[in-house]
């Protein structure tokens, strides 16, 4: 499953990426609330989302619903696209893929949590020894953009750097997670691009100010849920700026594995639904090149996520 965060006619909604369209949650739901349901097994979705406590309030609420939930939903969302689609349907029930206006998926999580030096080609980029623990530092949510919503440079900064990453969102909460139940807690994975002010970060000797400028999440384009992503640690990851690729790997170079990232952590604090951690950059980024490569405006920055999809934003001043 796919799920996106849409507008539509200035309307936010959750939506269901199904083929080329993407699908109203709420709209397909109250759909086979007021029409005939075509098949016992909709019928069984139908009852499962009414005893799991009807329509989901928001991304985080489904979220934290779980699989049974998300399975439920996936149903009636397909149902609607095969058999709403030919018959009149609320206007905003699909919108095309295409020409759809998809936001950040999750516009508000609680954390986001980030892993430094958590590629070994990444840490031999730099000439330094990978970290015999995980480094973690936090991105403030008003970082989170959506694709296509430009990455706006501050005044303050004239290296501002992009960082390839891919994230796991969390669908359950919980603390002192057993390192092999981990998996239970994540609800699926998406694409951000950590960007990074290098003067900020490198001068302030500390990560936070120059992690968590305006505009430096972006993330999406949708989160695709765990089932779908057999091995998060077998994944080509890639970006190009411009067209031109600047940074080529595979998530088998992380160092801390996904599972070994939440039980860690979780041993100090608690997880809750709709948390992000953002696992780690491959090599390539724009400060350790020669000459170092820098944002201006006027660029675009995509990334690539086997899997996961494309994630594009415009670099603006």
């Amino acid at each position: 499953m796919r799920f996106a965060s849409c507008v539509f006619e200035n309307r936010e909604h959750l939506g269901v990426v199904e083929g080329e369209y993407v699908v109203d949650v709420l709209l397909a739901l109250g759909f086979f609330e007021r029409g005939d349901v075509p098949n016992e097994r909709v019928a069984t979705a139908a009852r499962t989302i009414r005893t799991m406590g009807g329509p989901p309030a928001d991304m985080i609420d489904l979220l934290a619903r779980g699989e049974e939930y998300w399975n439920a939903v996936d149903v009636i969302a397909g149902a609607a696209l095969t058999e709403a689609f030919p018959r009149e349907s609320p206007s905003g029930l699909f919108t095309p893929l295409a020409s759809a206006r998809l936001r950040a998926p999750v516009p508000r999580p609680p954390k986001i949590v980030c892993v430094g030096l958590n590629y070994a080609d990444h840490a031999r980029e730099q000439g330094i020894e990978p970290p015999k623990e995980p480094l973690f530092f936090l991105k403030s949510s008003n970082t989170i953009c959506g694709p296509g919503d430009p990455i706006r440079l501050p005044p303050n900064s004239t290296q501002v750097d992009y960082e390839a990453e891919f994230a796991v969102v969390m669908g359950k909460g919980g603390s002192r997670i057993p390192l092999d139940k981990a998996h239970e807690y994540v609800a699926g994975y998406m694409i951000v691009n950590d960007v990074s002010a290098r003067d900020m970060q490198f001068g302030d000797k500390q990560w936070f100010r120059g992690k968590s400028c305006d505009t430096f999440a972006p993330c999406g384009p949708w989160i695709v849920t765990k089932d779908e992503v057999s091995d998060p640690h077998n994944l080509r990851i890639s970006l190009t700026l411009n067209g031109v690729t600047m940074q080529d790997s595979n998530s088998s170079n992380l160092i801390f594995k996904v599972p070994h990232l939440i039980s860690y952590l979780s041993q100090s604090l608690t997880w809750e639904p709709g948390d992000l951690i953002s696992t780690g950059t491959p090599p390539g980024v724009g400060v350790f090149r020669k000459p170092p490569v820098f944002l201006k405006p006027g660029d675009t920055v995509s990334i690539t996520v086997e899997r996961l999809g494309t994630l594009t934003n415009p670099v603006v001043r």
